[in-house]
């Protein structure tokens, strides 16, 4: 698995910026890279949440934080290279197969691939994985693959996906009529059978359409807290107080599974690491649109104070690949 540069630039301060490929089992994985000027520091794989969310951390429906841009130059800013990814079949990474047909085991695969790419260009002995709500999942599933460095979690769920899912639907009003049709449909799916479009509300369709079944299934069987306990590296769980999509009791029962793993709460921080300053629902929402609103003052200190104490030794570069 090999890891192509199709771009460089540098700035004034001579920190580089490169969008980098590696050849994932579908095809060309595509993401962008930040480097600081000295190599052979730390190196984070930054994996997104759910849906069509871009490598920048923005996608429809209003989505326009710029999360893991933010993320990324906040780390470079520390000295702590990164690599922020586009998923298979998204965006850059069209090419790499069909973005609905998909299952949790693949993405595992791609940060394989991932890895095995980033080392090949950086010499990084180990990858630390960042992953973001559903892109925790993702790092916690691939968290035992060879080289992990260890596991960040931010806004990450703790309860199995199911309950989620039933807590949400049964929370808003405005789904009375359907709440019969969509727990129906979720039993069926956590027993493993498929549900055909016939049977399935189409106000639902969006969430539960035949054709995404099959990667919710694989979401369903998880279980983060079991996910958790398996992991026997560096293990740090962020939660924001202010997150209206994940709570701060799914970070501490994350926290509770592992013996070794440390939780720091973000006060101000809602679910796109924004700080908010009450419970307005309102503006706590307005953030996810705001890509100039900086990240809580909290989360990159938290993150590179950790990777400062759990990092191993540095080795020097083992060579780089020419563009």
């Amino acid at each position: 698995m090999i890891v192509f540069l199709v771009g460089l630039s540098m700035n004034s301060d001579d920190l580089r910026a490169q969008e980098v490929n590696a050849e994932g089992p579908r095809g060309k994985l595509v993401a962008t890279m930040l480097l600081p000027a000295q190599d052979g520091g730390a190196m984070v794989l930054i994996l997104p949440g759910s849906g069509p969310t871009d490598r920048d951390g923005n996608g429809p429906g209003g989505l326009r934080a710029s999360t893991y841009r933010l993320l990324a130059q906040e780390l470079l800013a520390r000295d702590i290279a990164s690599v922020r990814i586009d998923k298979r079949g998204m965006f850059g990474s069209t090419l790499a197969g069909d973005p609905e047909d998909v299952r949790m085991g693949d993405y595992v695969d791609d940060v394989a691939a991932w890895i095995s790419a980033i080392r090949a260009r950086s010499g990084a002995s180990c990858v630390w994985l960042l992953g973001h709500s559903e892109g925790g999942l993702v790092a916690l599933a691939a968290g035992r693959l060879p080289a992990v460095c260890g596991v960040i979690l931010a806004a990450t769920p703790g309860w199995p996906l199911g309950r989620m899912l039933e807590e949400q639907l049964r929370a808003n009003p405005a789904n009375v009529s359907l709440l019969d049709n969509a727990l129906a449909v979720l039993r069926e799916l956590e027993s493993g059978r498929a549900v055909p479009a016939a049977r399935i509300d189409g106000a639902l369709m969006p969430l539960l359409r035949p054709s995404v079944q099959g990667f919710l299934m694989s979401l369903l069987a998880l279980e983060p807290a079991a996910m958790a306990a398996a992991i026997e590296r560096p293990l740090l769980i962020l939660q924001g107080r202010r997150d209206i999509q994940v709570g701060v009791t799914d970070a501490v029962r994350l926290k509770q599974a592992s013996a070794h793993a440390e939780l720091v709460i973000l006060e101000q921080a809602n679910h796109v690491l924004k700080p908010v300053a009450s419970d307005d629902r309102v503006a706590n929402i307005a953030t996810y649109g705001n890509p100039d609103l900086p990240l809580d003052k909290s989360i990159v200190p938290a993150i590179a104070d950790f990777i400062a104490r759990h990092s191993p030794p540095v080795s020097p570069p083992q060579g780089s690949i020419s563009p």
